[in-house]
């Protein structure tokens, strides 16, 4: 029998079993304070403008979102300025996820609205999700599981320093 370790999930599982599903009033993409990164939020990259963080409901290790500063719903509602600088910081976060944890490509998406998928619909955000070749398999069809390799706090302690060495504009 095979174990599958997904700690940081515990948070969320009480939360719905003690009835506690509703909306959180704080947006995980606007974490508290300056820092340009925090572990506590597992905040890797703050910009005036935009940021990245790891999903905390990962859909495989090293699941990134990035998002702008701003509260916006829609790519629309951003800055030509804001969209290039997001999409900058996708480039050096994929180079990054590369050479740190070597997948063999990349899901790179944006869901807009509810019905396309987006969980926190009202703070626009773009995931970059590594992927490796035979990576998930029946679990996540027939069980709705997923296995994720490695804690996220470790996966956060080898991205971080990679993050802290990008002079994105």
């Amino acid at each position: 029998m095979k174990t599958l370790w997904t700690p940081w999930r515990m948070e969320r599982i009480i939360a719905v079993q003690a009835g506690d599903n509703k909306k959180k009033t704080v947006c995980p993409f606007e974490p508290p304070g300056t820092a340009p990164d925090s572990k506590t939020d597992l905040l890797l990259y703050r910009a005036a403008d935009r940021l990245c963080l790891l999903n905390r409901f990962p859909y495989a290790n090293g699941h990134l979102l990035i998002a702008p500063i701003r509260h916006v719903a829609d790519l629309a509602d951003l800055s030509s300025a804001e969209r290039a600088g997001m999409m900058e910081l996708v480039n050096s976060a994929t180079g990054i996820l590369k050479r740190v944890l070597d997948p063999d490509g990349f899901n790179i998406g944006i869901n807009l609205g509810i019905d396309a998928g987006a969980g926190i619909p009202e703070h626009l955000h773009i995931h970059v999700v590594p992927r490796w070749r035979g990576d998930h398999n029946y679990l996540t069809v027939l069980a709705e599981t997923r296995t994720i390799p490695e804690h996220i706090e470790a996966t956060f302690d080898r991205l971080l320093p990679h993050f802290r060495n990008l002079s994105v504009t």
